[in-house]
């Protein structure tokens, strides 16, 4: 007889590859007695149905409901078995006559309907006989029909649409009754506790403490649960201080367990970069360093370092065990492909920064990141803080050969890296270390950008408008400007000029040399970009700098890319076009500006083209740029129809810069058309501008609301230096 697990695959029409069998010959016998039956018309199977006894000997699992009373055949499977036994025979039959008819289904045998229906009411009083002790098993079992009433309650409480506020306030405390004081009773079995994540979801902070503090003393074993860690994040998430310090002390003394455990590692992970206040965070990784820092900080942790550079100030003697102990468990982690725990991105950074410069343990550090053939690790790495830290560690040390390893694991990331907040500092370093800049440019900037001519510009407007992305393209231009690098990336200099002290003893080029190179061999995709969108870049603030440092920084001919600049600026720049009605009205009438004369970085960027450079602080004078730009005489050609508009509106400061210029031609011209028309340039140098308007109203409106809570009066604002500045200078150079 086969054995029961045997029948269950037979039967469901499947066979396990590379199944063990005892010989070939018992196979083929089995096979040949099988077709033997097939043939034979007059042998009919009757099947016997299987006792309660026997099932109860199979196990108690609810799984035989989907079987029939012979072992484990669907019943389906055993009406078509038997059709085909009697149309093979009886076809066989009929073949000898030539006049016989074939049979049909309601020509069958009488004497084999009756066994097959016999056969199939057997097998339907089985199976329900099989559903009813499944059933009476499920009753048998603690708080049966407290988790099917609580069941019921999740399967309307989830369809949050479709319940009133007034039902769903009914059913969360009917919940709440049934589950308090029991809760450690639902939360290990996958379906319940989705009942209790449900009940968290509507609580209140006094319930969902109620459920923490019945809770306690389990949530290791909990994130150790397929199901129940999942409850854990939705306490911390949801829950207070008071809840977090509850949950977080019980993950003390077992960190380096619970981090190799396949279900318990995400939740640890997860409170650690999520949820876990700075000392919570000390006391988890200090038990990276070693057993020693698990069993004697509990109770007194916030007396101890958490950077490992103390604790080994503090103790010299213990630093090979702890960077040993620190290391192993790193090298754990790697080789099961668990790369992605802030957590280990941490303990790395730790290992690193204390690490002894060109000694075997750098070395060593470094293999064990280029180990990594499929170069998760590294990819992983980039996207966090501590991460990036470590690879930009990584290539300020590493040798030539190193450094090109470790770019090439990137190929397919860079686009991703350029708009993360961590990634984009990967790429600023290896513009910083590696010497070899064709290398560089041929493995970054088409992977960038994009290979496809069309694509490349999409990807360099989406670049330049992103605060971290924009870094990659303009940090050859800039460098370390504060135009560049505002305060939300003021780490990333802190980083930098970590490696350029790395970089003075294991890089052998000029840095300077080396920005050079690889502006020049960026400035083509750059230069392309704005002759092709220039119309919109101007749009933005962002594409507006971008435009002017890449005009003063790039190398090659920027004639096409000028005239298109240029051409944005060509029209009326007083008209502007109005919002519709509605839009209007959600924003406070406030029409949006149409021109690039009406927008504050339009104007200023023009006016730094016409100028010719930076503007120098210390010397209050324009360092021109060389070769000279010779924009002034470009832009005339387009705005000298509306030169009025321009010396009287916003952007009057462009003007100016036209008269100023050492190398516009047409100045004289200029100057004669202004005299022509004194009277408007007084007009608008006395008149408030449209951007003086709006910034006195909001200044009154603020200190009206301000007011409004101390009960004094407010003063009309005047503003100060009311009037056009552009047009006041303008009318003082002629």
């Amino acid at each position: 007889m086969p054995t029961a697990v045997a029948t269950k695959i037979a039967m469901n029409g499947t066979k396990r590859k590379g199944a063990p069998t005892k010989d070939a010959g018992t196979k083929e016998n089995k096979k040949l007695k099988f077709n033997s039956r097939k043939k034979s018309a007059t042998k009919t199977t009757k099947v016997k149905p299987r006792t309660a006894k026997k099932v109860r000997e199979r196990g108690d699992s609810d799984d035989f409901d989907d079987f029939g009373s012979d072992g484990g055949a669907p019943l389906h499977r055993e009406k078509s078995t038997d059709s085909n036994d009697l149309e093979e025979s009886d076809t066989t039959e009929f073949s000898s006559d030539s006049n016989a008819q074939p049979p049909t289904k309601d020509s069958v045998h009488p004497d084999r309907a009756k066994a097959a229906a016999a056969n199939s009411q057997s097998s339907k009083e089985a199976h329900a006989k099989q559903k009813q002790l499944a059933q009476e098993r499920k009753a048998a079992k603690p708080l049966a029909e407290s988790l099917a009433r609580t069941k019921k309650i999740w399967e309307r409480l989830r369809r949050k649409s479709h319940v009133p506020a007034a039902e769903r306030k009914e059913l969360v405390a009917e919940l709440f009754e049934i589950i308090t004081g029991k809760i450690k009773d639902f939360v290990l079995k996958h379906d319940s506790v989705r009942v209790i994540q449900t009940a968290i979801k509507y609580a209140n902070l006094e319930q969902k403490k109620m459920i923490a503090r019945e809770l306690a003393g389990t949530y290791r074993q909990l994130a150790e649960s397929r199901y129940a860690k999942f409850l854990i994040g939705k306490l911390l998430v949801q829950g207070d201080e008071e809840i977090r310090d509850m949950i977080v002390p019980e993950f003390y003394e077992n960190v380096r367990r619970l981090i190799k455990h396949p279900e318990a590692s995400w939740i640890l992970d997860d409170i650690y970069r999520g949820v876990a206040s700075r000392q919570q965070k000390a006391i988890i990784l200090r038990e990276w360093y070693g057993a020693e820092f698990a069993l004697f900080q509990k109770g007194n942790a916030e007396k101890f370092p958490a950077e490992l550079s103390e604790i080994l100030s503090a103790e010299p003697s213990k630093r090979a065990p702890i960077m040993r102990s620190l290391l192993e468990l790193i090298n754990h982690l790697i080789q099961k492909r668990t790369t992605g725990f802030t957590l280990l991105h941490d303990a790395m950074l730790q290992y690193f920064l204390n690490a002894k410069p060109g000694t075997e343990e750098v070395t060593e550090f470094i293999e064990i990141l280029k180990g990594d053939d499929e170069g998760d690790l590294l990819k992983n790495l980039a996207f966090t803080k501590s991460g990036a830290r470590v690879v930009c560690l990584a290539l300020a040390y590493g040798n030539a050969k190193d450094r090109k390893q470790i770019l090439k694991m990137y190929k397919d990331t860079l686009q991703l890296m350029a708009a993360d907040p961590n990634g984009h500092l990967v790429i600023l370093a290896a513009y910083e270390v590696i010497d070899d800049t064709v290398l560089t440019s041929k493995s970054i900037f088409p992977e960038l950008l994009s290979k496809d001519a069309d694509k490349q510009i999409e990807n360099i407007m989406g670049c330049v408008n992103d605060v971290n992305a924009r870094t990659t393209l303009l940090y050859l231009y800039q460098g370390r400007s504060r135009a560049l690098f505002p305060a939300s990336l003021s780490s990333d200099i802190d980083v930098l000029k970590e490696v350029d002290a790395i970089r003075a003893s294991t890089s052998k080029k000029d840095p300077e040399v080396r920005r050079s190179e690889l502006a020049k061999a960026l400035s083509p995709y750059l230069l392309n970009s704005i002759t092709t969108a220039a119309s919109d870049l101007v749009t933005t603030s962002f594409g507006c700098q971008f435009i002017t440092e890449v005009m003063f920084g790039a190398e090659g001919d920027k004639s096409a890319a000028l005239a298109a600049i240029a051409e944005t600026a060509a029209g009326d720049p007083s008209y502007v076009e109005a919002l519709p009605a509605e839009e209007q009205a959600a924003s406070a009438e406030i029409s949006t500006a149409s021109h690039i004369a009406n927008t504050p970085f339009g104007g200023k960027a023009l006016k730094a083209l016409v100028a010719g450079g930076h503007f120098d602080i210390k010397t209050k004078s324009i360092v021109p740029v060389i070769p000279a730009l010779n924009f002034a005489d470009i832009l005339y050609t387009n705005i000298k129809d509306y030169l009025i508009e321009w010396a009287t509106g916003s952007s009057s400061f462009v003007v100016v810069a036209l008269i100023e210029s050492s190398n516009f031609s047409k100045k004289e011209e200029v100057l004669k058309t202004l005299k022509g028309n004194k009277k408007k340039l007084q007009k608008a140098a006395e008149e408030e501008t449209p951007e003086q308007k709006v910034s006195r109203v909001e200044r009154e409106s603020a200190i009206k609301s301000m007011a409004a809570g101390t009960g004094k009066k407010t003063k009309d604002v005047k503003p100060k230096d009311a009037g056009n500045r552009g047009s006041a200078l303008l009318l003082e150079r002629i």
